[in-house]
């Protein structure tokens, strides 16, 4: 079976995807695959084995299946996945439809809050300085009156969010009025869309889907203040415990709570979905849906999907088949 393993893209993540796409190429069966990488560089031009593709759809209907190793925009959100679909192409991961929503945080938020999913207390504001309220009107708000309507609301401390970015680039955490401001021009920079999100103090929780089963649970231990970009990928003082130490029947309704997650946004194929689980109460919140997890070294999903007793080589084989079925 011909496979084409895509992988690069013009998003923030680009870096972290040409790591993903390099441990999956590293540990694809070549008895029974044969492999074409496909790079998207920076500008967006294709290239296949050094050379610049011309004709990509051309290209891609060479192959059998195509393993889109993309994370972020214009490649995690629906856009090659649409662009695969209109021509026939099968591919690994979830559909537009799961894809798109689970890229944009602050409508994933919207379609959990109507399945009922507890998720922290969030606010959503536009361009720096628009209020987007509950029945989406919006309101134009100077800096004073938006640092106002967050301590109302939510309180300090908050976690600032980009909402259509991933791999925690552009997060920021702010304990105060001046870091709150600074948080969400910072979040401006890479969105226009702002998620103003409730701190929830506990743990965090990552769950893996695969095919719509849960798989295990890992958790996160941040070697910094929280999980940023830094911590994730610099940072060695950062760990991963798998399974994770909680107790059994925690484990279960994260499990549970993940696969009606997945089926909510009509996913299909893989995700990672992230939790909270608050120290006092044992409260658990919903995160994120990462519908192309990252495949590098140091990543969750198929640390938990070992666990599960699925190696690399047969998670890889499992999604590619998945993917034809």
């Amino acid at each position: 079976m011909k496979i084409a393993v895509i992988y690069g893209g013009i998003s923030t993540e680009h870096d972290v995807s040409i790591k993903s796409a390099k441990n999956v190429i590293n540990n694809i069966d070549t008895n029974k695959y044969d492999v074409t990488p496909i790079l998207i560089a920076k500008d967006g031009s294709w290239y296949k084995n050094g050379k610049l593709l011309k004709n990509i759809i051309e290209e891609l209907k060479k192959v059998d299946v195509v393993f889109p190793i993309l994370h972020g925009k214009f490649g995690e959100d629906g856009t090659v996945q649409g662009m695969l679909e209109m021509h026939k192409i099968p591919y690994v991961g979830c559909n537009v439809l799961a894809s798109s929503i689970c890229m944009d945080k602050i409508y994933t938020k919207i379609i959990l809050d109507k399945a009922k999913i507890k998720q922290a207390n969030y606010i959503y504001i536009k361009d720096e300085n628009i209020y987007v309220d509950d029945e989406f009107e919006e309101l134009e708000l100077e800096n004073d009156r938006i640092v106002e309507l967050v301590e109302k609301k939510l309180g300090y401390p908050v976690f600032i969010k980009p909402s259509r970015s991933g791999s925690s680039i552009g997060i920021k955490k702010a304990r105060n009025a001046q870091e709150l401001i600074a948080g969400i021009q910072k979040a401006a920079e890479f969105d226009s869309k702002i998620l103003v999100e409730e701190y929830i103090d506990g743990r965090e929780l990552e769950c893996a889907i695969l095919n719509g089963k849960a798989i295990e649970v890992g958790e996160i231990v941040p070697g910094d203040d929280f999980y940023s970009y830094e911590a994730k990928y610099n940072n060695k003082e950062s760990m991963v415990i798998v399974p994770a130490e909680i107790k059994t029947e925690i484990r279960n309704k994260i499990k549970y709570l993940a696969e009606k997650a997945f089926k909510v946004v009509d996913g299909t194929g893989l995700a990672r979905i992230d939790f909270f689980l608050e120290d006092k109460t044992d409260e658990l919140y919903i995160n994120e849906i990462n519908t192309m997890p990252g495949f590098t070294e140091i990543s969750m999903y198929p640390k938990l999907c070992e666990a599960g007793n699925i190696n690399y080589k047969d998670l890889i084989s499992n999604l590619i088949e998945s993917a034809v079925k």
